[in-house]
């Protein structure tokens, strides 16, 4: 018997109307259209025919989108809008800004830059960003907040994507952007339990291990995700993550073997999700695409077990036709009973009705209105808050020759060092080439600036030393390593022969590091003596470091995580 009751409490907090259009709704669906209800697709165009099979032949109850022009995510949305039944549920990563949507969209974050601002101030100005560019284009719902925590800085996945090593901050950063995205009307969905951050491993590539005790868990991931639900987080994200410790503590006996990860693990989401956490929003997978969720079980089995486990939509698809018979068979042969499938539909249908989709839908409001998202999509009030976010969070994470601020007459002779990722297997750049951008910067300022290039020679017949330490003032190091899926470490390669563009001068010629992504550099470049972290390669950044470096600005940005990766030769 499905308990209607449910959804006037917390998170959805329905009136009676919209509890009766939950009802008659569900009661008036197919088990065929139920199913359909449990996907959330993704959109990468606004090719018609691929949206409208999604909406008319499989009726699907949710689409995420990729970054696209705005116009054309208009379009994207409008389509489907217009020839499902059932209203949709619009996500995307909005975990920086409109961005994770619109490709003109306004970046307040990443999240650790946010953070470094000392406070939760931007992460709630973030959620503000996120949910008023987001609903001008039609989406409605965000797969943010990131509120995993900076355990392990070899983590390959997380770095930036997070807001701390601190649980506190973390806690506040989650609660100020959960509140304020969904004071605007857009759902969030706290990600990605049972909490990334941990393993020094990506759950893209392999399951991962949360492998705190119950009782640091409690104390720390416990605490930052009860706060958001407490708060009132409509929906919560499943990482394909294991958590032994409480698996072994609420299955008592269970093997090694069969402990898996959070999306088919039963007692992490009913036992310490709903139970003891006291979470009655909506639960969504992350994408079963990741190898953390296809390694552990048969994708026969796995499909429909994420729903059985007591998730309620799944995230995406390996092939659509496949997994749709897959999660179809699932309902036939028992493995998703009629009552799951029923209380799963019935969160979805909840999750909608809170959002007032099948009101909006009447009234004609789902369709995004182009115009006005022009209007306020990267408008002024959302840019100023990016470069006042750009303004505090840069870090000055060491100043131990007091270079800073530098005078332009006394380093005058710059050599470049750009520091940046190759490309992964899928042909994605690590990140964009700072090369360009900041030879202008300084040649702006008046510095006279070369690029390294790496030399043919061999040892024994390099360049002599004196001839850099005659030729040159200043080295910078500028570093645009983004962690990425797909990819196992995030750390400097040297350039042959011999890690040549290594800072091997730096004893003598004034070095300084400056990183625009991941934070965690000091461990390849210990006695680097200037070290600058400005977690994000965009303008807003780069215009407030060289503010900064030549003393216009004061840093004022402080350390969300520990920069010296706990090592006493970084901080020399």
């Amino acid at each position: 018997m499905l308990d209607y009751n449910l959804l006037e409490k917390k998170p959805f907090h329905l009136a009676s109307e919209d509890v009766n259009w939950v009802k008659s709704t569900l009661e008036g669906m197919t088990t065929e259209e139920k199913i359909g209800q449990l996907f959330c697709l993704i959109a990468y165009s606004s090719e018609e025919d691929v949206l409208k099979s999604y909406v008319t032949k499989y009726k699907i109850g949710g689409c995420m989108g990729r970054p696209m022009p705005l116009e054309e995510i208009c379009r994207t949305i409008t389509c489907m809008q217009e020839n499902t039944k059932i209203p949709l549920l619009i996500s995307a990563n909005f975990e920086a800004g409109g961005d994770g949507l619109i490709k003109e969209g306004t970046n307040i974050g990443p999240n650790m830059q946010a953070a470094a601002a000392g406070t939760s101030e931007f992460a709630g100005k973030m959620g503000y960003v996120c949910a008023r560019e987001g609903t001008a284009v039609g989406a409605n719902w965000a797969f943010a907040p990131v509120i995993d925590i900076d355990k392990n800085f070899r983590n390959p996945i997380m770095a930036t994507r997070l807001f701390s090593s601190d649980d506190n901050l973390v806690k506040e950063c989650g609660l100020a952007y959960t509140k304020a995205c969904q004071e605007q009307g857009m759902a969030v969905s706290i990600k990605h339990f049972p909490g990334d951050g941990v393993d020094e491993r990506d759950q893209h590539l392999v399951t991962s291990i949360n492998s705190l005790s119950c009782e640091e868990w409690d104390a720390t991931y416990g605490e930052v995700y009860k706060a958001c639900i407490d708060a009132g987080a409509m929906t919560v994200m499943i990482g394909h993550i294991m958590q032994p410790a409480y698996s072994r503590k609420l299955k008592q006996g269970i093997k090694d073997e069969d402990i898996m990860p959070a999306t088919l693990a039963p007692e992490l989401i009913n036992g310490l999700l709903r139970e003891k956490l006291g979470f009655n929003g909506m639960i969504v997978t992350d994408a079963t695409t990741m190898a953390g969720m296809c390694i552990p079980m048969s994708r026969k089995k796995a499909v429909p077990y994420t729903i059985a486990a007591g998730c309620d939509m799944f995230l995406f698809t390996k092939n659509l036709e496949e997994d749709y018979e897959y999660m179809k068979a699932g309902v036939e042969d028992g493995t998703i009973t009629t009552e799951r499938l029923n209380e799963a539909v019935l969160r979805i249908l909840g999750l909608k009705a809170a959002l007032k989709l099948h009101k909006k839908q009447i009234e004609g409001t789902l369709i995004p209105d182009i115009d006005k998202a022009r209007e306020i999509v990267g408008c002024k009030e959302h840019k100023d808050m990016e470069l006042d976010c750009s303004d505090k969070a840069v870090t000055l994470v060491k100043n131990k020759q007091g270079l800073i601020p530098l005078k332009v007459e006394d380093y005058k002779r710059v050599l470049l060092y750009p520091i940046i990722s190759g490309e992964n297997a899928l042909g994605y750049a690590g990140g964009e080439d700072v090369t360009e951008t900041m030879k202008e910067a300084l040649e702006k300022e008046g510095f006279l600036v070369d690029v390294f290039e790496a030399p043919k020679g061999l040892e024994g017949r390099l360049s002599k030393y004196q001839d850099m330490l005659d030729k040159y003032d200043l080295l910078l190091y500028v570093g645009n390593m983004i962690t990425k899926s797909n990819q196992t470490v995030v750390r400097i390669e040297w350039a042959q022969p011999m890690g040549v563009n290594c800072p091997n001068y730096q004893a003598d010629i004034p070095t300084i590091f400056i990183s625009f992504a991941n934070p965690y550099h000091l461990i390849d470049v210990p006695r680097i003596r200037t070290y600058i972290n400005a977690y994000k390669f965009k303008k807003a950044n780069v215009d407030a470091v060289m503010d900064k470096i030549l003393g216009r600005s004061e840093f004022k940005g402080k350390d969300p995580v520990d920069s010296f990766c706990g090592m006493w030769d970084t901080r020399l």
